[in-house]
């Protein structure tokens, strides 16, 4: 049983060189398991990490894992840990992340996980053992339909009924998570077809009918844009995820310096852009640079790149860009005219369409353009107002980006830190930060960072959060403990749910509604994570001085292997700021 992939999910990554399966224990020749089957498909695949936390219905399979030397499994401590774990490596290496769970509440317990690829299209294969397939249908012992359960949240998913179907259906997870506009794949293995034996053939070929992910712009649409580009005084770029999932940033870059087009990114873009370049507006929306709105509102040509005109960016959709002729292109046609109706609609590969508008596009004289968006910029900055003895979230990122010199991958949880994360840590390039933008996940950081780390163990790893997103999942400060994964923590600590308490005192006269998550009887910031940390073998320190803050930040990071968490207590009275309202325009803009 089967779900038709869906065609259009973005740009093309080919598919690794193939590689002959080494288990130990088969012979060449000899029938094999399912679940040494699996492991086989996971070692031509190029996998060498694995996510994954055994049950009942999945243990065939961890157990030939552990027989497979290339192959490291990570034991998270939650199966929604280790999806967002494969959804950070993925995020960070451009490779497939792969993550591994049993039935039932193993598989529903990585739902969110999925359904966040999903929303900001992640390669992730997530691999789901299922309970006899006689018991199937009949209430049996943590039995759950995740087919059914995850159908509008993957890309693809795949119910193996058959032991010899395994090779094929492994193949083309793979190459359909990764390839077009990346996306989830869940292949659910019941454990019957794990123990059953057979011989098989490995496919070095896909053969997917109505499957074509690598869409090359039509001439006369790329000729369409370069007139457009040629008429245009104010033009201006809004890129997003899709130039960092597409590989096209280099192309990007030239494009800009070719044409001296400014640029403003998504949230899910940034990176795709260097942020320090003089052309950067850095990013837009809800709570991104006023001027770079301010921007988007002047403009008389947006060029659209990968994005798919989210809500938080738009605002009232019908207001955003509305004096501009609106170029998108997009390598899923559905994103084509859904939120935001355009005028040069363009089904493509955004590095193809990018290397076509390359061959054709001249330098411009945008002179005048570049004055007025050097003017908002200067009446308009990100800023905030200081403090001499409270830590705010502004000064504590400032001074991560002085100490780490903006060299380290940066993930976050949901909420008021992952905005000020975005706004006050420069990113000059792809796969730096890595957050929840278009789901939202609470709890996303830690795992996440887990994944970066582990794709990238040369690299600073620094996990932004807040103390409402980090509980979440804190059970992962074992896997970074245990598996000696040296990611960083600095938490906003402000004692509240931050971002709903500034709806509250924005829209609702200030009146709580549950949003205070510390204790009410203490005279101290409630839990004490540092504490909790040092429990879990990981070091740790709590601050709340201004002149703490530096030689803490460099206790942090003097390790880049080890482990290590800062409780940072910041004020809960302080807002992100710009904020435009949801549905409202640039307009209603709050500045201050």
């Amino acid at each position: 049983m089967s779900t038709k992939p869906n065609t259009t999910r973005r740009k093309s990554i080919h598919a690794p060189k193939l590689r002959p399966p080494t288990i130990v224990d088969v012979t060449a020749g000899a029938p094999m398991k399912g679940a040494d089957i699996v492991a086989a498909c996971l070692e031509r695949e190029g996998v060498d990490l694995v996510f994954g936390y055994p049950g009942g219905a999945s243990m065939e399979m961890h157990q030939t894992l552990t027989r497979i030397p290339g192959i490291r499994v990570v034991l998270p401590r939650h199966e929604q840990g280790e999806c967002f774990a494969a959804i950070g490596y993925a995020r960070s290496t451009g490779k497939v992340g792969v993550c591994l769970a049993t039935s039932g509440p193993g598989a529903t317990n990585l739902v969110t996980g999925i359904a966040d690829a999903y929303m900001d299209s992640v390669p992730i294969v997530a691999i789901t053992g299922q309970v006899h397939q006689a018991m199937i249908g009949k209430s049996a012992f943590q039995e759950t339909d995740v087919i059914g359960v995850t159908r509008p949240i993957v890309k693809h998913s795949h119910l193996v009924q058959d032991v010899r179907d395994i090779p094929r259906v492994m193949h083309e997870a793979f190459y359909i998570a990764r390839s077009g506009r990346p996306g989830p794949v869940v292949i659910d293995i019941p454990k019957d077809v794990q123990q059953a034996s057979a011989h098989v053939s490995f496919p070095d070929e896909i053969h997917l009918p109505g499957y074509s992910p690598e869409v090359a712009p039509h001439p006369r649409r790329i000729e369409e844009i370069v007139r457009a580009l040629k008429k245009s005084r104010r033009p201006l770029i809004y890129c997003g995820g899709g130039i960092i999932s597409g590989h096209a940033h280099d192309e990007l870059r030239r494009f800009v310096e070719i044409t001296g087009v400014p640029v403003t990114t998504t949230l899910m873009g940034v990176g795709a852009f260097p942020e320090d370049h003089p052309l950067s507006l850095k990013w837009l929306g809800m709570h991104g640079a006023a001027y770079a709105n301010y921007a988007v509102a002047e403009c008389d040509l947006l060029l659209a790149l990968g994005v798919r005109f989210d809500d938080r960016v738009t605002g009232k959709v019908e207001e955003f860009a509305k004096g501009a002729t609106i170029v998108h292109i997009d390598i899923d046609a559905s994103e084509i005219n859904k939120n935001r109706v355009v005028d040069i609609p363009v089904v493509a590969d955004i590095k193809l369409a990018l290397q076509e508008l390359l061959k054709l596009v001249e330098k411009k004289d945008l002179s005048e353009w570049h004055a007025r968006l050097a003017e908002l910029k200067r009446a308009y900055p990100l800023r905030y107002k200081e403090s001499d003895d409270a830590i705010l979230p502004q000064f504590a990122i400032q001074k991560l980006y002085e100490l780490t010199r903006g060299d380290a991958i940066i993930t976050t949880g949901v909420g008021q830190h992952q905005m000020w994360a975005g706004q006050w840590y420069t990113y000059r390039h792809p796969r730096t930060f890595i957050t929840s933008a278009g789901l939202g996940s609470m709890g996303y950081g830690l795992p996440a960072a887990m994944g970066a780390k582990l794709g990238n163990p040369d690299k600073m790893v620094v996990n932004i959060d807040g103390d409402g997103s980090f509980q979440m999942n804190i059970q992962e400060l074992a896997t970074v403990h245990i598996e000696k994964i040296g990611v960083k923590t600095m938490i906003l600590n402000n004692q509240h749910l931050g971002m709903v308490v500034q709806w509250e005192d924005r829209f609702y006269e200030g009146n709580r509604g549950h949003t205070f998550i510390g204790d009410p009887a203490s005279t101290v910031p409630y839990p004490d994570f540092a504490t909790i940390a040092r429990g879990y073998g990981v070091k740790s320190r709590r601050v709340m001085k201004k002149e703490e803050l530096v030689p803490a930040l460099r206790e942090m990071l003097a390790d880049p292997n080890e482990p290590y968490l800062l409780d940072v207590i910041i004020p809960h009275q302080e807002h992100v700021l710009p904020m435009i309202p949801a549905g409202k325009t640039v307009r209603e803009m709050i500045i201050e």
